[in-house]
């Protein structure tokens, strides 16, 4: 995605929240209203200070660290570095 409308200051990057899980491992399907937000997010910028997360790259977030911003109809994460738990491997 390069056309984002976000440019990450320092040690910042720009993340899209994956969907969250609609449906348990059981095969129940989950109210709206009772879903949580994915901490399951896809990197699409980062900035200059940012050391080990490549654009591209499946990232797991602390849950309440997060900044949320709407732009063009579209929801961004903003999230510091030190706020990745984790790097999603792909299969």
């Amino acid at each position: 995605m390069s056309n984002v409308p976000l440019r990450p200051l320092a040690d910042r990057l720009v993340a899209m929240r994956e969907e969250a899980a609609t449906k348990t491992a059981t095969g129940l399907y989950l109210p709206a209203d009772t879903k949580e937000k994915s901490q399951i997010a896809k990197v699409v910028a980062v900035g200059q200070g940012v050391k080990e997360i490549k654009t591209g790259e499946r990232i797991v977030v602390r849950e309440y660290s997060t900044s949320d911003v709407k732009v063009d109809g579209v929801e961004y994460l903003i999230v510091k570095e030190e706020d990745v738990l984790a790097i999603v491997k792909e299969k």
